[in-house]
This record gives structure tokens, sequence and C-alpha cells, in this order.
């Protein structure tokens, strides 16, 4: 029926202004529910799943031990550790530049989660009944879209604050500037991989937004406040 609906309303909205079109949108679609509803229950269920998701990656080993977020180092800095495995001083350098842009990104989860937060608050309702009755992770993806330059912006800074803290930026510079200096390098490697880091640790915070996400939207035990369960009741009508 609500389907049906749905494939009815440009016939039944023939000659309504617009605010009779959301009057109508929230009695019968959204079982009393106002937009404002619907979009802050969605800031919550992303607000909750962003805390909790960066909670989770700020633990010492949040990124690291956990292969499905564990940062790896890209292709262009493997070549360089690969050639400089028989270099005196430079013997486990992939090992530890790995482990410490990993632990970078652990520690930025836990001081650049009030950014991610804040840029949900700047989320509109304009789009809230269709993100709702979206896949899994249409609210994430909705972020994603809307938030990432900003997030990437304010993210890098601190990103790169906790490489210097770990001294990752430090010997990644030594063993670029060892490898760029070698007589036979043709192609010469760049020695920053604050922007790399960074978009790494982003990727894998949205993962875990989307999955909190997928949860509240599934799991009625997930809603855990009385505006999730009201907001997420209309989603599950509607399957």
């Amino acid at each position: 029926m609500q389907r049906l609906l749905f494939l009815l309303f440009p016939l039944l909205f023939a000659g309504c202004t617009s605010q009779q079109i959301n009057q109508t949108l929230n009695t019968v679609l959204n079982g009393g529910l106002t937009s404002a509803d619907i979009g802050n229950g969605l800031k919550e269920a992303l607000r909750i799943g962003a805390r909790e998701g960066a909670e989770e990656l700020a633990r010492p080993g949040g990124y690291f031990d956990d292969l499905t977020y564990r940062i790896l180092l890209p292709e262009e800095v493997r070549k360089v550790t690969d050639r400089l495995q028989n270099v005196p001083g430079f013997s486990n350098i992939e090992e530890v530049i790995l482990k410490k842009i990993n632990q970078g990104a652990e520690d930025a989860a836990t001081k650049a989660a009030p950014i991610f937060v804040d840029a949900i608050r700047q989320m509109t309702i304009q789009d809230a009944v269709g993100i709702l009755r979206g896949s899994d992770d249409a609210a994430t993806q909705y972020l994603v879209t809307n938030t990432s330059q900003a997030l990437t912006a304010e993210f890098a800074p601190v990103i790169n604050a906790s490489l210097d803290k770990y001294d990752a930026n430090k010997l990644w510079n030594d063993a670029a500037t060892a490898y760029n200096n070698f007589p036979l390098t043709r192609q010469k490697v760049n020695t920053d991989l604050g922007a790399y880091v960074t978009e790494r640790a982003l990727e894998g915070l949205f993962l875990k937004v989307a999955l909190k996400e997928k949860d509240i939207r599934e799991n009625v035990s997930a809603r855990t406040t009385d505006l999730l369960r009201r907001v997420f009741a209309q989603q599950d009508n509607l399957n």
C-alpha cells in the first residue's frame, strides 16, 4: 500500500501548494513525524555512529590491529622501503613507518571526532525522507558527499601533527630522501605522507559510521533513544 501511494503521489498532488504537499507527506508517510524529526533522527544516528566509530578507531591498535581499517603503505612507499632493506639504518623501515602512520591515525581519530560531529550538525533535512528510505548507508554516503572536502581540510592538520608526534613524517622523509639520492633513481618520490594517511583515515572513519548506521537501521535494540526508535520505525514499515 505504501509503495502504491508513491506511484500515485504525482496525481494526488496535482494543483496542491508546496505547504499542502508537505503537510500531506508528514501525515501519510511519516506517521505524524515532521521532516525536522526525520532530519534530527538521522543526525542523531550519525552522531552516535561517529562518536562510537571514532572511539573504536582511537583505541591503541584501533586502525593497526584490524585488517579492515589498517592503513597500508602506498605502492610508492613500498618500492622505497624494499630498496632500502639492505641500507644500514633502514632495514626495518617499512614495519616502523607502517606502525607509526596507524598510530598517527588512531591519535587523530580522537582529536578529529568533534570536527566530524560538527559537520553532521550542518546536514540539512532537505533529503531526509529520501535518505531514510535509502540504502543501509544512505545517510553516511550523504555525509561523505557533502562533508568530505571540509573534513579533509580540518582533518589533515590533525593527521600531520599526529604523524609528527610519532616521528612518521621524519622517518618517511629520511627514507624518501635516501631513495631519491640513489644514483640510478629515475622517478623521485614525494616525501609527504600526510595527504595519503588523511584519506585512508577518513575512509576508515566513514566505514565505521556506515556500519553503525546499518546496525541502527536493522536492529531495534541499537536504537537507543526515543527519537531513533520513532524515526526508524517508519523505515521498518516500508520494508
